[in-house]
């Protein structure tokens, strides 16, 4: 199996989408109040920030996302699938195929993925990838 998506993309999508899974719901039940007091929760909280933007960890990956072709995010997809043992690393054809149906919306899907992080690091290791040494990560 070659992937399409760079190697870098694909573990720059990992990085951005572990960032997006540790945010936290909303809890600071007074967001006037102050940051030293609160102990710097609000900025591990999800959601929009003062402007009604999203969190700048959503934004970089969606941005990500729709610079990648079909294909690419179809391997994404598939990768996190093997991963999350939807399949076997021998069934990349059949996990591309189920990939297909999520690209239309992949940046939402791969953000209602609690653990999507994790699995497409698992599916990068059935195939002997790795993102160590890789920008920031490892």
């Amino acid at each position: 199996m070659e992937l399409n998506v760079p190697l870098e993309t694909v573990c720059r999508i990992m990085l951005r989408a572990r960032e997006y899974e540790a945010l936290v719901p909303e809890s600071d039940p007074d967001d006037a109040s102050n940051a030293v007091d609160d102990g710097g929760i609000d900025a591990l909280e999800d959601g929009l920030d003062e402007d009604g933007d999203p969190h700048p960890a959503e934004e970089e990956l969606r941005a990500i996302i729709d610079d990648l072709a079909d294909d690419e995010q179809a391997e994404v997809i598939a990768l996190a699938l093997i991963g999350g043992d939807a399949f076997d690393a021998s069934e990349w054809d059949d996990a591309l195929e189920a990939a297909d149906e999520h690209v239309e919306a992949t940046a939402d899907w791969i953000l209602d993925q609690p653990a999507f992080s994790t699995d497409l690091e698992s599916g990068l290791a059935a195939f002997g990838l790795t993102c160590t040494g890789i920008g920031t990560i490892g």
